[in-house]
């Protein structure tokens, strides 16, 4: 028994060398993936510096400005391929900001990102490349940040349309899913590791989810990229941003009956991510807002009905009036029916 039991501490360390070795060689690959996913996928826009972040963007087209922000676990690239850009691109400036840590834009270390902070980020980035009162779209966790710029800087938006958007706390279950992902050293352990596997495992749920109760689009079945989802720098925006979405929602509460801009707010009635009714609640609580529940589509609201949601856009210019001095409208007096 007492030779028994010596051996164990040396076993011990031998477990923990072949552990870490394992550790070391899923870090290797999961690094040499990542750089060859953004190889194949290089940055389509430009890159702008603010507050030592480099962020980075599109600016297309030419018109009344619209402002893209996109949700969790996709990119800004999701406005492309869901064909919503296209169609505003065709009468108005549209920019698309990949949020700080998504794409090929970066999330420094040492701050927290907060909806609110994200959003001071965008405002000081819009001021440098001259947007002026742009009608600001924010789809699922863009919606919260859209919700942050109106609250902070009301007098420099045109209105706002949310879609599918998470407005009030209420229980999340898979906020424990990502929990682990965003807190510091254990986060950083397992994003470099064992995160990118898992990830790959669950990516199809993942990907139904978003979409039930329609089928996922073969468009975005060909643009989307796992490979750029699950890169570690990327796996660590969705897990901060998944953490702190709750915390998003009770920052923002507080400013919704103090809107005036013309708001539209969008969800589908199959929508299994955030329920719709958040989306009813909310429209209770800006005056003046107008909400659409469309029937039969899921979380992913601007791939099922693009044109629908570019229309909503176009409501909320005419809303807004020409300038900043001008007294904005009642988003239903700009509407022919309700869609």
């Amino acid at each position: 028994m007492n030779s028994f039991l010596s051996l164990r501490p040396g076993a011990t360390g031998r477990t923990a060398l072949i552990g870490a070795a394992l550790l070391s060689a899923l870090a290797v690959v999961n690094h040499a993936a990542a750089r060859r996913a953004e190889r194949r996928h290089p940055p389509r826009g430009r890159f702008i510096e603010v507050d030592g972040v480099r962020l980075h963007y599109t600016d297309r087209g030419a018109g009344r400005p619209v402002v893209l922000l996109h949700g969790n676990a996709v990119t800004g690239d999701d406005y492309d391929t869901s064909g919503l850009a296209g169609r505003l691109l065709e009468s108005h400036r549209v920019i698309i900001f990949d949020r700080p840590g998504f794409g090929h834009s970066q999330r420094p270390h040492g701050r927290l990102w907060t909806a609110m902070e994200q959003a001071e980020l965008l405002h000081r980035a819009l001021r440098q490349l001259g947007v002026e009162r742009p009608v600001v779209v924010g789809h699922s966790w863009g919606a919260i940040v859209a919700l942050s710029l109106a609250a902070r800087h009301p007098a420099d938006m045109a209105g706002l349309v949310l879609l599918s958007g998470y407005y009030f706390w209420t229980l999340r279950p898979d906020v424990l899913l990502v929990l682990p992902g965003a807190i510091p050293i254990l986060g950083d352990v397992l994003r470099h590791t064992v995160s990118p596997w898992l990830g790959r495992l669950l990516m199809p749920l993942l990907k139904r989810a978003m979409f039930s109760p329609r089928p996922i689009p073969a468009r975005f079945r060909a643009e989307y990229s796992d490979a750029m989802a699950l890169r570690p720098s990327q796996i660590r925006a969705t897990s901060v941003d998944g953490a702190l979405m709750i915390p998003g929602a009770l920052m923002n509460r507080e400013s919704y009956d103090e809107l005036s801009m013309p708001v539209v707010i969008m969800a589908g009635d199959g929508d299994k991510v955030v329920f719709p009714r958040s989306a009813r609640r909310l429209q209770a609580r800006i005056p003046g807002s107008h909400l659409q529940i469309v029937e039969g589509v899921g979380h992913m609201i601007h791939h099922a009905v693009p044109g629908r949601v570019a229309e909503m856009v176009e409501r909320v210019l005419g809303a807004s009036g020409g300038s900043a001095g001008e007294r904005p409208r009642p988003v239903l007096e700009t509407m022919g029916r309700a869609a």
